[in-house]
């Protein structure tokens, strides 16, 4: 017997995530959104997963453009995830992007000055479930940002990890 959507989305509420914005670039144009469903597959070779929701206004650009950006949020950057969420007002892409500072790796995908960490990706394979796109995704570069606090969603708000204290 399936379970009930009101309870998934409880049990779901429950699971803390990492917070991070995807951007992507290329010739269907900028796209940004934020995204807790990102997760590793494997190391050889490196590969992410990364689920976004194909009613999204910015889906349709990261499925075209074949490339996509995971910027992993440190504690200080929730505004920035609001805004990339559309929270703020921000609803198109380039209003989004002028929140934050950004450069580019190597796929041209905007990477955040300032984000725990920057995984510049080419998508490889994309598969449809249910509501959402499943996004696999090689990565090209990373970019490793000063160690810090964490942000995590869980339920339903932000938190922030403390740096674990040295033994």
């Amino acid at each position: 017997m399936p379970v009930s959507r009101p309870d998934f989305r409880e049990a779901m509420a429950r699971l803390g995530a990492a917070v991070s914005v995807i951007t992507s670039d290329g010739p269907a144009g900028r796209a940004g959104l934020t995204a807790s469903a990102v997760c590793s597959v494997t190391d050889e070779p490196a590969m992410l997963l990364v689920c976004i929701n194909r009613t999204s206004s910015q889906h349709a650009a990261v499925k075209a453009n074949g490339v996509l950006c995971v910027n992993v949020l440190s504690a200080a950057q929730s505004d920035i995830s609001n805004t990339f969420a559309g929270m703020t007002g921000a609803a198109t892409a380039e209003e989004r992007f002028r929140h934050g500072s950004w450069s580019v790796l190597e796929t041209g995908s905007p990477a955040l000055e300032g984000a725990a960490v920057s995984l510049d990706c080419e998508i490889e394979d994309v598969l449809e479930k249910g509501t959402h796109s499943v996004f696999f995704a090689a990565i090209r570069a990373i970019r490793l940002g000063e160690k810090g606090p964490g942000l995590i969603w869980w339920q339903r708000d932000y938190h922030k990890l403390p740096l674990p204290v040295a033994s």
